[in-house]
């Protein structure tokens, strides 16, 4: 599958998740955007609609179920991530669930599977 022109919105708050899930994407010839909380990704999402959203699940100062559902409603694939809560709660909710830690390989292929449709 050719995913170039795929756009990739990483909203995770730790700086260095950011970076290696950016590499790894971009090596796959993903566009990639960041933010580190949940205003930032609304100012992401506003300003160009992405083809795929990974969406930590606890951003610091609170949870992400929102924005969450503000994506869901606007049609845009969300691939859960989170390391400390039970994502069987999420599965159907969220477009696909993906438990931290995770193998960057994982994410490149879950990003192939979604970005697109």
């Amino acid at each position: 599958m050719n995913d170039a022109g795929a756009s990739i919105l990483l909203v995770e708050d730790d700086a260095a998740l950011r970076l290696v899930c950016r590499v790894n994407l971009e090596l796959e010839g993903f566009e990639v955007r960041e933010a580190a909380g949940l205003d930032e990704a609304r100012d992401e999402v506003a300003s160009e609609r992405p083809s795929l959203v990974f969406l930590d699940l606890h951003l610091g100062v609170g949870a992400s179920d929102e924005l969450l559902d503000e994506l869901r409603a606007e049609g845009i694939p969300v691939v859960l991530v989170s390391g400390t809560v039970d994502m069987t709660t999420y599965e159907g909710r969220a477009t696909a669930v993906m438990p931290k830690p995770f193998d960057p390989a994982e994410l490149v292929t879950a990003a192939h599977r979604h970005a697109l449709g």
